[in-house]
């Protein structure tokens, strides 16, 4: 896993993230078909761009890090397919928050 980060840099404000895995059983055991699972909106972050240039031509760092678990919109984000797995690459404005622990 680590290799396929060493390839891919994210250009500017971008950050490559990896969604969650949905729940395919609820709390009380019954097993979710495919079809009714909900879209995960939670990801954590596996790359990040070394920052977007505001007007004054100033480099603006990405606001998450590496690690970090962060909440995406609903829909938006680019997949990216890295060593058979399925990432999302988002700008770092899209993210709508990061959890805390």
């Amino acid at each position: 896993m680590a290799r396929a980060f060493r390839r891919f840099l994210p250009m500017f404000d971008r950050v490559l993230v990896e969604r969650l895995a949905a729940e395919t059983v609820t709390k009380g055991g019954i097993m979710l078909p495919e079809k009714s699972q909900a879209k995960v909106l939670q990801a954590t972050v596996v790359a990040i761009g070394p920052g977007a240039a505001d007007k004054s031509g100033r480099l603006q760092p990405v606001s998450v890090k590496v690690g970090e678990k962060v909440l995406l919109p609903e829909y938006g984000g680019t997949k990216v397919t890295l060593d058979d797995k399925e990432y999302f690459l988002f700008r770092d404005g899209d993210i709508l928050g990061k959890y805390v622990d």
